[in-house]
């Protein structure tokens, strides 16, 4: 049968080309390496990358060649993110808070030939410079070179001679974009590939899950070097929203003012940074978010207690995503039905809590040790496998391939159940799930339980060895500023909360939890350094 629709490629450029055309005075704010503001809109960004896709000609990067970014939110990540992806160059986005030598692995794997770097980067990657094998050239995002680069170039020089790139080209929809790799808790990072058809199929997807508009500001705070910002910069530029870019301050003290200030309507970040701004709006109750209609939590579980206090004391819904760097990233959000929004805060809360229904598109079950498919009634759990458009397939150049993807299916990792209205519930990861006396303990209902205290900034609950019981939780807790609360007001606190043999053995107050560098609790570290606490 002939075809009876046009087969035309499902590529970016169509959907920056249209934003362009349609919202040239949208404004983009861009913090800067020196905490300046600057503005642009899309009209003028529009010049500077088909500038900086020429440039890529003048650099000798072909089609397909990986350019790497070590850089924060702001208006030339921005610019390289549009220029790599409606040439057919794949952005390769470094994580700059791994290891040296992961740094290291992941340029020479993904063979990156030019990096761009910000400024006051620039130190964190000069050690490893003569380490990258493929590398020819540093470009330094600013408008001055660095001489612990040797040979780099300034952004600003490469661009300005350079003439405007002119009809983006026709690409393959099944060829790679952007390279994004996974945080390396376990290994050498994982490479994942995003094409054009997975990142342009969960652009739309996601937008039609949880709407956005031109009149939107979006403030994406989770980094564009992480699983590509949860793919904020293409859904915002698709909707002509307003883009503001915080830089590399994301402390309380620089994000709310930032929120406040530009009058930001959505944001999106892990709960380790919304935990550190409920605190300085507690300590600032002056503060005015009232532009603010929600943000996007993920990365981790979002505690109950924060929505419930965003929604309480600042009217603003929390909106808790789930997804992984192998699922593009975005593939639940915890939207409300229709019949849900009038039901009172505490009942809406069982189901914001979770990490949401699967977007369109995709498929998901659970499944029992066995692989057997387990049913969707709330009680059941076991590991949940993801399927659909812009699930990755296998792991990029990478042996490790087989451990994860089956028959089709990406195994997770992450132990849930799924409840009949189609809420995913997710329980623990399957390496973080407790095993105590033959009985399960999830750490993440625990964590949340704990942090309900108020008298608690932040805790990780882990596993560990116990002469008895094979394992029991410890929880590691960091105190609220001007908190004195102790271990034994904690247990007091849980005994109503959670099953009496859920509750820790030992509660260890700390200045910080270890984090990786996705800004999740890093519970390897935790269980490494205190092995033999039970012991």
């Amino acid at each position: 049968m002939p075809h009876m629709q046009d087969d035309f490629p499902l590529l970016l450029s169509t959907l920056y080309d249209r934003s362009v055309r349609l919202y040239p005075d949208r404004e983009i704010v861009s913090v800067e390496h020196d905490r300046s503001r600057v503005r642009t809109n899309y009209g003028e960004t529009d010049h500077r990358i088909r500038k900086l896709a020429t440039a890529f000609d003048d650099l000798g990067i072909e089609r397909g060649s990986a350019v790497g970014t070590f850089a924060w939110n702001n208006r030339r990540h921005h610019e390289l993110y549009w220029a790599t992806a409606n040439t057919g160059r794949v952005c390769h986005t470094i994580n700059i808070r791994l290891h040296a030598e992961q740094i290291a692995y992941i340029v020479n794997h993904a063979a990156d030939k030019v990096i761009f770097v910000d400024p006051d980067l620039v130190p964190l990657i000069a050690p490893v410079a003569d380490q990258l094998e493929t590398v020819k050239t540093f470009v330094i995002m600013g408008d001055q070179d660095d001489e612990r680069l040797p040979g780099s170039i300034a952004y600003e020089d490469l661009i300005a001679d350079a003439g405007e790139h002119g009809t983006w080209p026709l690409l393959d929809e099944r060829s790679p974009m952007m390279f994004c790799y996974t945080s390396g808790t376990t290994g050498n990072p994982k490479g994942v590939a995003y094409t054009q058809r997975s990142t342009y199929l969960h652009t739309i997807s996601n937008l039609a899950s949880f709407p956005m508009h031109a009149s939107d500001n979006v403030l994406p705070v989770v980094p564009m070097f992480h699983a590509a910002a949860w793919g904020y910069p293409f859904m915002a530029v698709t909707q002509g929203a307003k883009l503001t870019y915080p830089g590399p301050d994301l402390s309380p003290e620089g994000l709310v003012p930032l929120l406040a200030e530009e009058k930001v309507t959505f944001s999106a970040g892990v709960p380790t940074v919304w935990l550190g701004i409920k605190q300085y709006l507690v300590d600032h109750p002056e503060t005015d978010l009232s532009s603010m209609r929600a943000f996007l939590c993920g990365g981790s579980a979002v505690p109950r207690a924060l929505i419930e206090w965003f929604a309480t004391n600042m009217g603003l819904r929390v909106v808790q995503g789930w997804g992984m760097t192998e699922t593009n990233p975005i593939a639940s959000i915890a939207t409300l039905k229709p019949a849900m929004e009038d039901w009172d805060l505490e009942r809406q809360l069982d189901f914001l809590e979770t990490a949401g229904i699967h977007t369109a598109g995709l498929q998901v079950k659970i499944v029992d040790e066995l692989g057997d498919e387990l049913p969707h009634d709330g009680e059941a759990f076991g590991e949940l496998l993801i399927r659909g458009p812009w699930i990755a397939a296998e792991y990029y150049n990478d042996e490790r391939s087989s451990k994860s993807f089956e028959d089709g299916w990406l195994r997770t990792g992450d132990v849930c159940k799924i409840t009949p209205e189609g809420y995913i519930r997710i329980t623990d990861r399957a390496k973080d799930v407790i095993k105590s006396g033959g009985e399960w303990i999830s750490s993440l209902d625990l964590e949340n339980e704990i942090m309900a205290h108020p008298g608690v900034a932040e805790a990780a609950v882990v596993g560990l060895a116990h002469p008895k019981w094979q394992e029991r939780p410890v929880a590691f807790v960091v105190r609220a500023p001007g908190s004195a609360v102790t271990d034994a007001d904690l247990a007091a606190f849980l005994e109503d909360r959670v099953a009496k043999w859920w509750l820790p053995d030992r509660y260890e107050f700390i200045d910080a939890l270890p984090k990786t560098g996705t800004g999740k609790f890093d519970k390897k570290v935790l269980r490494k350094e205190h092995a033999d606490l039970l012991a």
